[in-house]
């Protein structure tokens, strides 16, 4: 096993370990486990991380492993898999689930491939615009003096140090507020990439139904739509999250909007719990 595999394997214990000390419970209580993880795509991912689970778990507990989607998808709708979420934090993904069980996915391959409409998304094509005008290349746009304010730095040529020396994509992200503020107070750059951000992220959704059929043959049949994110929290007047709604709804009316009332982490919990009892009526059917 790598050194980067063993390290999370033991922060994964330590994480499970917290948690039953906390609520004053042990190992040998636990009957089922839900681990809801980004990056899960593929069966050797599946299969990867439920040996980690076998080695912390004894062996009666039923574990299963998830995509951090459908723990998302699962907060919204109490457990039950079936409808769509978005995802729009720092990074996205739509993912969806019909009644039968098939599912399907949009977006989710990272910012190298094209998150457009993540909070990164968002944020570096306002990093681009503010050095865009710098160079003489794009329109003036207040981004620029809210940005570099908001970093502390009194420069573009210094906005370039700032962003390599650090590239993380949540460090990038944390900049969405301050393009959605350019935004409201009429900034016409920003606006753009608001509005292209909303049209991405709708056609994830978009596509996620229409390869599911969640919406029926006459694109009216309901289904939930699960907001869930930072990008699609309600801000003050440019509301991301309402105007992809609005944006779907326009050829899907049935979508029924949904944001969690709990974690994704509830979720998980809800999966688990419904896992075990299914497997648990199917024990006692067979006997």
């Amino acid at each position: 096993m790598y050194a980067t595999e063993t390290a999370a394997r033991e922060t994964l214990e330590q994480i499970m370990a917290d948690a039953l000390s906390k609520s004053g419970s042990n190992r040998s209580a636990v009957r089922a486990v839900c681990l809801a993880v980004s990056g899960v795509n593929h069966a050797t991912d599946e299969q990867r991380i439920l040996n980690w689970l076998r080695y912390i778990f004894p062996s009666h507990v039923q574990l299963y492993v998830q995509n951090d989607a459908v723990a998302a998808l699962a907060s919204g709708t109490m457990g039950k898999l079936y409808g769509c979420v978005l995802i729009a934090g720092t990074g996205t993904i739509a993912y969806g689930f019909t009644e039968d069980g098939r599912e399907a996915r949009a977006a989710g391959a990272g910012p190298t491939l094209g998150d457009w409409g993540s909070g990164y998304g968002i944020a570096a094509q306002a990093l681009t615009a503010v050095i865009r005008e710098h160079d003489g290349r794009g329109p003036q746009t207040t981004l620029t003096s809210s940005i570099l304010q908001a970093l502390g730095l009194s420069s573009p040529d210094e906005l370039i140090g700032w962003t390599y020396a650090d590239p993380s994509w949540a460090r990038i992200a944390a900049l969405v507020p301050v393009v959605v503020s350019c935004a409201e107070e009429g900034d016409q750059v920003a606006n753009k990439i608001l509005q292209d951000s909303v049209e991405e992220l709708a056609l994830s959704v978009k596509a996620v139904v229409q390869r599911l059929g969640l919406c029926g043959e006459d694109g009216k049949v309901s289904f939930p739509l699960v907001m869930v994110g930072g990008v699609l929290e309600a801000n003050k007047r440019w509301d991301i999250g309402k105007e992809v709604v609005n944006c779907i709804s326009k050829d899907y009316p049935g979508a029924l909007p949904i944001w969690p009332k709990v974690e994704p982490a509830v979720g998980a919990a809800l999966l688990a719990c419904n896992f075990f009892m299914k497997e648990f009526h199917s024990e006692v059917y067979r006997r």
